[in-house]
């Protein structure tokens, strides 16, 4: 039996000449070595080594983009899509806590979370959506919740609480927000190739972004048992 790993700290690399040593992932850290990289050009290479080290690391993201803002808040209201926000959030931070994920940030209707392990992000994702299902039986039409997830897995520059950069995060957002429909989980290619094989019925797609070719995946199914939130997951 293995446990998924959860969430891992980064180490604090050496200090750059000049006194300035990466103290963590944070936005003023990242802002201070751009600012270096840009008055010192001749220590490009230092400082772009610093930053990875400190910031880089391979992640899978999950991008939650909730459907049907623009609609809802025209017919209801800013203040009852605020309110069905704030549902979300009941559904998506305990799944993605009890799946080894972090939130790293909100922005309106999409929220954005790290694993180590991109089965960790799907697994997460299909618990939001059971969440959200679940809310919705009992809620009348205009109060309930449909949201579409992207989920990407690749060297990733995280700040820490703050924000996301990197290829596969480009592309699970334009998944997420963009190309999947409601109740929709759609994967890169570099997530699915992590998963444990044939515990999953995935739909190939070829999409596109930003004219180069995007293959993805859709997730239809899951077929073996889901275990619990959190549980281990077998080598079998």
């Amino acid at each position: 039996m293995r446990r998924l790993p959860t969430v891992a700290s980064h180490k604090t690399p050496p200090a750059l000449s000049g006194g300035l040593a990466p103290r963590a992932h944070d936005r003023q850290t990242l802002q201070s070595l751009l600012t270096q990289r840009n008055q010192q050009p001749e220590q490009r290479a230092q400082i772009d080594d610093a930053i990875t080290q400190a910031f880089v690391r391979p992640v899978a993201m999950l991008v939650l983009d909730m459907c049907g803002f623009s609609r809802i808040t025209a017919s209801h209201g800013i203040i009852h899509f605020l309110a069905l926000i704030h549902r979300m959030e009941h559904a998506a931070r305990p799944a993605i806590a009890a799946n080894g994920g972090e939130v790293v940030k909100q922005e309106a209707d999409n929220l954005f979370a790290v694993f180590t392990h991109p089965q960790n992000a799907l697994e997460a994702a299909l618990d939001i959506l059971r969440a959200l299902d679940a809310m919705n039986t009992v809620q009348p039409p205009e109060s309930q919740l449909l949201a579409s997830v992207g989920i990407g897995y690749g060297p990733t520059l995280v700040v820490a609480g703050k924000d996301l950069f990197g290829h596969e995060m480009n592309m699970a957002c334009k998944l997420g927000e963009d190309i999947a429909g409601p109740g929709e989980v759609l994967l890169t290619q570099a997530a699915c190739r992590d998963l444990e094989p044939g515990r999953y019925l995935l739909y190939p797609l070829q999409e596109r972004m930003g004219g180069m070719d995007m293959p993805a995946f859709r997730y239809v199914a899951s077929l073996h048992e889901r275990p619990l939130p959190g549980a281990p997951i077998s080598d079998a």
